[in-house]
């Protein structure tokens, strides 16, 4: 009884331990990565960790119910272990839990088929063939740039709009997407130093942090262009993204309405894309939607 409780334990302790020390070695290795988060470690060593798990466990007999649990409760460790010595936001951990729990059950899986099946070759390469994925990948350039654009009819001319794309006062309104209602700080406020190109504009958020921006197009009831200068150190975005500019662009329907038009383009730095993407689209698109949506309650007013 207590060999199995020990190698039960052993399946959480090791695996955790090595994983959490190859990202390091990685980090000190490779620091010209600037803090790229590469699909290796979201996805690749999830895999190793249910594996190493599985060797663990495979005397155990564990049942397949049990076996998710168990990975389930790994990938919690995992996630605890990634929030006290990477530093990431409590935000950031929960948009990755999917995907880490996913595959850490995927390797549990694995592992035990590997196991039941006792191929000692077989297994060495293919636990080989991932590592050796992890270091191609973890040393490769990663580079990505996504544009998000929102539309919103509003009942107004452009005239009457203009004044609050440039600046407006708080937003009082309820948060309303489910991320901002967990803690995710919202759009709040926006000030504008001057009615001109290279004008200094701030767009405050909820828990106070400010992006700081320059006007770059100022075409009156048209087209206004900032470029983010400066981003909150926050751990929720901080090495994961980078806004780099904002746009809105008014377009007369020439019937009393206007169609609002909010762009946003930016750099994302977590991977792999097809994962993570979604969920940059999901926030930028909520960001510019409580935005437009406001600008059209002050405008119609």
């Amino acid at each position: 009884m207590k060999t199995f409780l020990n190698k039960r334990l052993l399946g959480f302790i090791i695996p955790n331990f090595i994983v959490i020390t190859i990202i390091g070695i990685n980090k000190m290795i490779n620091p010209l990565s600037g803090g790229v988060l590469v699909f290796s470690e979201f996805v690749i060593l999830p895999i190793l960790m249910g594996i190493m798990s599985s060797w663990f466990w495979k005397a155990l007999k564990v049942k397949s119910g049990s076996l998710v649990g168990y990975s389930i409760l790994n990938g919690v460790i995992a996630i605890l272990l990634s929030f006290i010595f990477l530093g990431e936001g409590s935000i950031c951990l929960i948009i990755v839990s999917p995907l880490i729990f996913a595959f850490v059950i995927t390797g549990a899986f694995l592992g035990r088929a590997m196991f039941n099946r006792n191929h000692k070759t077989l297994n060495v390469s293919f636990v080989t063939l991932l590592l050796a994925i992890f270091i191609v990948d973890s040393i490769s350039e990663h580079h990505y740039e996504n544009m998000v654009s929102d539309e919103l009819i509003i009942n107004a001319k452009p005239d009457k709009i203009w004044k609050n794309v440039v600046a407006f006062e708080k937003i009082k309104s309820p948060d309303q997407y489910w991320l901002f209602k967990v803690g995710m700080p919202s759009p709040m406020q926006t000030t504008v130093t001057a009615n001109e190109i290279g004008a200094g504009r701030k767009c405050i958020f909820s828990n106070g942090y400010t992006f700081d921006e320059k006007i770059v197009v100022f075409d009156v009831n048209k087209n206004l262009t900032f470029d983010i200068v400066n981003q909150p150190q926050d751990p929720e975005i901080m090495g994961h993204i980078d806004i780099d500019r904002g746009q809105f662009i008014l377009k007369d329907n020439g019937n009393g309405t206007t169609t609002l038009i909010g762009n946003s383009w930016y750099k994302l730095h977590v991977f792999p894309v097809w994962y993570y993407d979604l969920w940059a689209e999901s926030v930028t698109r909520n960001v510019h939607l409580r935005v437009m949506d406001h600008i059209k309650v002050l405008s119609e007013k």
